[in-house]
């Protein structure tokens, strides 16, 4: 462990620097927060490329454990008073530990060459909140992983990684603009459903079976034109009170789970026979 304790530290400088977007996409490196989400990346494998700790708490058991598994990962490690964690993590009640590690990203290639399974896939979507939730909830129900299409928020924000609770580590992210997914998922053999306020198929009559593509809108705005036209069917969730939507990470858990029963029950379901 080597103690920090200025904020000018290069090593400093770098790690509050990933709070912002263009020096995440220019190092592709990003910040992860807590001991449950580092213990979690650990775990799967994930190598840090910094760790920070606060000073004094070296000896916790949690910390012990998150330590031994590091000791031969080349890790730089470092302890730093609570003042200057705060500074990083940008909270005034930080955690007491955090890291850095390199971002992961899968080729479309890799989704569209060999089509299976259900695949999230978000177009436009804004809100870290509901991406870090889709992505717990994809990681719970076993789905393929998430493709975000168009201007989504960025995966790896530092809001993003806090409420996927660890999820951002056991998903597979893929990166595309809408003319590239339209084109790749118009000549694959991907099932693609979508969900839109004009559709007439409630969403419990789709045909939920893999390989499928998971088409889910912007907060706002909710699908494109375009993504609608390349849905082989468009679903929606009833809505028997006064309002007219549901929130986007609500609807995506609906949708994911409804998918799974279908799954685990060998029920493609009735409507829509691509």
């Amino acid at each position: 462990m080597r103690p920090v304790t200025s904020l000018t530290n290069p090593a400093i400088k770098a790690l509050r620097s990933l709070h912002d977007r263009k020096h995440r996409r220019r190092s592709g490196v990003f910040l992860a927060e807590g001991v449950r989400i580092v213990t979690e990346a650990l775990d799967l494998g994930w190598k840090p490329q910094t760790l920070v700790l606060v000073e004094g708490r070296e000896e916790e058991p949690h910390i012990r454990r998150i330590l031994s598994k590091i000791e031969t990962s080349g890790t730089d490690c470092l302890t730093v008073p609570e003042a200057v964690m705060t500074k990083i993590s940008r909270k005034d009640n930080p955690q007491m530990i955090l890291a850095s590690f390199h971002e992961r990203w899968q080729s479309s290639a890799q989704v569209f060459e060999s089509p299976e399974g259900c695949w999230v896939v978000l177009d436009r979507v804004r809100d870290p909140g509901n991406l870090g939730t889709i992505l717990r909830t994809a990681d719970a129900v076993g789905a393929s992983g998430v493709i975000l299409v168009g201007d989504c928020v960025d995966a790896y924000s530092v809001e993003t990684v806090r409420a996927s609770m660890g999820a951002i580590f056991n998903n597979n992210l893929v990166r595309m603009t809408e003319d590239e997914f339209i084109s790749a998922a118009r000549s694959s053999s991907f099932r693609v459903l979508g969900t839109a306020l004009p559709a007439s198929v409630d969403y419990r009559e789709a045909r939920w079976s893999a390989p499928l593509l998971l088409l889910m809108g912007n907060e706002q705005s909710g699908l494109s034109t375009e993504m609608m036209a390349c849905a082989d069917q468009l679903i929606r969730m009833p809505m028997l009170g006064r309002s007219d939507s549901l929130n986007l990470a609500v609807a995506t858990g609906l949708c994911l789970y409804e998918h799974l029963r279908a799954d685990e029950a060998g029920d493609p379901g009735s409507s829509g026979q691509k």
